[in-house]
């Protein structure tokens, strides 16, 4: 068949395209940036066509020739006015592809008939699905907590099981909700797209657990203790904030995800089940030892993180005894001017935010024996690797693209900064990492005891970093203009 797939560069679409080209079907995507496609092992195989769902006149001639659509696309990470968004690019959609035989769609499952009891999150997937039933013939798929390497879901579950031995959380996380494993929703939308006719709304999904049970179930294939009480207080929107604080999942995803759980949603698979017989589902155990397996392999298909295309990201890893907190920016800047920005901290200048708290930081460290803040750096813009700046050593600095830093500070472990300036189409994608390989038990309690400080001193500096970039860049471009005039 040929096959139309929107959001392809997402969680499920990037692992739905190569499953399809496997079983010969020829696939045709929609992107709105094509250079987010590459890397991806498949993008020589597909037909791509840049477009924007907002946009409907970049969608002329979308759906021309296609046996069959996916619409894989949700914008709960585009801000208030996410559910709007959503109703319009389905509207889009609809208008564009119009002629289209079958369409299947990804939804999510509802907690009852009520919709008021209903997240804004799962209204809108709702919406979403009656705009495109209204319009097209449509098989949709309605899904609860996916299970799979690098899901939203499970690192959500992950973290915050891994990080808390003990945690006090609302009483509704007893709400029972019925996840899948990320294998069987793609062996769901396979299937639907070689049935060759609408199924309307089906529910999908594995067994029945209350959000408690995951985060337990996931304590025993891990072999860690874990102990959970419910309360009766902790609003929605707090307990997503504790989420975002906790988990490298932003506050833009942790807050449907955690008002998703607020009331129990399970759905009935009974219809899916007798549809597609073929489709057994995974337990939740194997699911999670999957999941895991993949991680440690190494063999994380797609991640949450891949939709938010432009957007700021943040993630946390504990991994290989090293722990790596994550930050990226999208500059609209030449890499040169993030460069720039980035290989120029310490010294006379200083590290652009809370100078205070480093100052204080590099009295302690000479009180300490360290070397503190007094080395300075030889050069306000140059560097060369084996150089001091400040209490750290630089160990890489390969302009215009990256520079790291090793920690010659008194602390129990070793320690690293490291930047890098990432072209992408229309900017540079600036990347920043600290990272932290404790010394036993004094060196994890160090990191922890420091982390909530490294939340905002850190996000501080990156921005600063992208701010700084930024104006220069538009300077220069002021003076050259000028120049020309």
């Amino acid at each position: 068949m040929r096959i139309l797939v929107t959001g392809a560069t997402g969680y499920i679409g990037g692992r739905l395209v190569p499953l399809l080209l496997a079983r010969g079907h020829e696939v045709r995507v929609l992107v709105r940036d094509p250079s987010r496609l590459g890397g991806r092992g498949w993008e020589s195989s597909v037909e791509v066509v840049r477009g924007d769902l907002s946009d409907p006149q970049s969608l002329a001639g979308l759906g021309e020739g296609m046996d069959v659509a996916y619409y894989l696309v949700h914008a709960m990470y585009g801000g208030a006015d996410f559910a709007r968004k959503d109703r319009e690019a389905a509207q889009n959609f609809v208008a564009a592809c119009s002629e289209l035989p079958l369409l299947v769609y990804l939804g999510g499952l509802l907690p009852g008939d009520d919709e008021s009891t209903r997240s804004e999150h799962l209204r809108s997937r709702a919406e979403v699905g009656r705009i495109l039933g209204q319009g097209l013939p449509v098989t949709e798929l309605r899904a609860g907590p996916i299970i799979g390497s690098g899901s939203a879901s499970f690192e959500m579950v992950r973290y915050l099981t891994e990080r808390l031995p003990a945690m006090v959380a609302p009483r509704w996380i007893r709400n029972e909700v019925r996840p899948i494993a990320v294998r069987d929703i793609l062996s769901y939308l396979v299937q639907a797209a070689e049935r060759h006719e609408p199924l309307g709304v089906l529910d999908v999904g594995g067994e029945v657990l209350t959000f408690q049970a995951m985060m337990e179930g996931y304590a025993k294939v891990r072999g860690l203790r874990r102990l959970i009480l419910p309360v009766p207080v902790l609003a929605p929107r707090l307990a997503s904030l504790w989420v975002g604080l906790v988990t490298p999942i932003p506050n833009a995803i942790a807050v449907p995800l955690v008002k998703g759980v607020v009331q129990p949603v399970t759905g009935d698979p009974s219809r899916a089940r007798t549809e597609f017989p073929e489709v057994e589902p995974l337990s939740y155990g194997k699911a999670v030892r999957l999941a895991l397996s993949r991680i440690e392999s190494g063999a994380v298909a797609t991640r949450w993180s891949g939709a938010l295309g432009s957007r700021d990201t943040y993630e946390f890893e504990d991994r290989e005894g090293v722990l790596r907190e994550i930050r990226t920016r999208w500059v609209q800047a030449h890499p040169d001017a993030v460069f720039r920005s980035f290989s120029s901290l310490g010294g006379d200048r200083g590290w652009l935010v809370w100078n205070r708290l480093w100052w204080i930081r590099g009295i302690l460290d000479q009180l300490m024996g360290g070397p503190g803040l007094r080395r300075g750096r030889r050069h306000p813009t140059e560097l060369s690797a084996g150089e001091a700046v400040d209490f750290w050593r630089v160990e890489v600095w390969e302009p215009p693209h990256r520079l790291r830093l090793r920690a010659e500070m008194r602390v129990p472990g070793r320690a690293w900064l490291e930047w890098e300036s990432i072209p992408e189409k229309g900017g540079t994608r600036l990347v920043q990492r600290a990272l932290f390989a404790p010394s036993g038990l004094p060196g994890v309690l160090y990191w922890y005891l420091l982390f909530p400080f490294h939340r905002f001193i850190f996000s501080d500096l990156v921005d600063s970093l992208a701010r700084q970039a930024t104006e220069e860049f538009s300077t220069r471009a002021e003076e050259v203009d000028q120049g020309n005039t």
